[in-house]
């Protein structure tokens, strides 16, 4: 009998050992399952931070394109600025826009024209604020402010010919930044007309000069300079923006809108071309007032 109350006390005591031995067990995969959970919360506060690196990288690209230097002090004789600003509840129009000294030349009155006629025309922006307005649901629309804004750059070639580049802003609140998009007009100054691709490039040579434009693309691309993450030009988004080009003694400009070349948050918004690049496409007659 007393060895029976020993048995059953070892078998007690044993039983309480296994107990505490569960209650402290880990089971190994409960850990691994657990682990991924503290990398997602680090790739959590890598997205919180990508955004706002890529929000200043915008701001610099902008930045460096308002702030790129033009001529328009040298032609402060010729061109007259102009400002227009509307602010109303649900959007403002802010444009500034150049007109020629028509003094100078009575041609410059066709330039004048069409800058106040068709390209900054208030009334028609404002029915096409208010229409695309109509269009969305008027809740949500009340929520959403636009803003459209127009600057420019001007270039002198020579005495014959100037360069203008309008670059255009939309914003709407909400959106994290605003959206860039431009218009290049080239206005010969002798003749009081505007001149376009074909006055300046062989006919079918816009093949020819995408090829051009995306060996430079590529060139830059592996320095490591300027069109980090962006890529080739197609032939189709070209044609839609061959006239968006900007005239210089040494080089012709092209201008494309956000996304087309680059992505919004790096790159650039334009190509510089030498002219020595583009012998093979340049017309060569004395109605082509570049000098080459």
């Amino acid at each position: 009998m007393k060895y029976s109350y020993i048995l059953i006390l070892i078998l007690l005591f044993s039983n309480c050992k296994n107990d505490q031995r569960d209650e402290n067990y880990t089971n190994p995969e409960v850990i691994d399952d657990a682990q991924p959970t503290i990398e997602d919360t680090i790739q959590f506060k890598d997205a919180d931070i990508k955004p706002l690196d890529k929000s200043l990288k915008i701001e610099l690209k902008q930045k460096q394109l308002v702030e790129k230097k033009d001529e328009s002090e040298e032609l402060e004789i010729l061109i007259i600025d102009k400002n227009y600003l509307v602010e109303k509840e649900d959007y403002t129009i802010n444009f500034k826009y150049p007109v020629l000294n028509e003094s100078f030349n009575l041609t410059n009155k066709n330039f004048n024209d069409f800058i106040n006629d068709y390209y900054v025309n208030i009334t028609k922006t404002e029915q096409e604020i208010l229409a695309s307005r109509l269009l969305c649901d008027s809740i949500e629309a009340k929520t959403f402010r636009e803003e459209r804004f127009i600057d420019y750059k001007i270039y002198n070639v020579n005495d014959q010919l100037i360069s203008v580049l309008f670059y255009k802003e939309n914003f709407y609140s909400g959106a994290m930044h605003p959206s860039y998009s431009f218009d290049g007009f080239n206005y010969d100054l002798l003749n009081g007309v505007f001149m376009t691709y074909n006055n300046f490039f062989n006919q079918d040579s816009e093949e020819e000069l995408v090829e051009i434009l995306n060996e430079n693309i590529n060139k830059q691309i592996g320095k490591g300079e300027l069109y980090y993450e962006c890529w080739e030009i197609s032939l189709d988004d070209f044609m839609a923006r061959k006239n968006n080009f900007v005239l210089n003694d040494n080089y012709v400009e092209f201008y494309f809108d956000d996304c087309v070349i680059c992505p919004s948050y790096t790159g650039t918004y334009s190509i510089e071309l030498p002219l020595v690049d583009l012998l093979s496409v340049l017309k060569k007659y004395d109605t082509n007032p570049i000098d080459f």
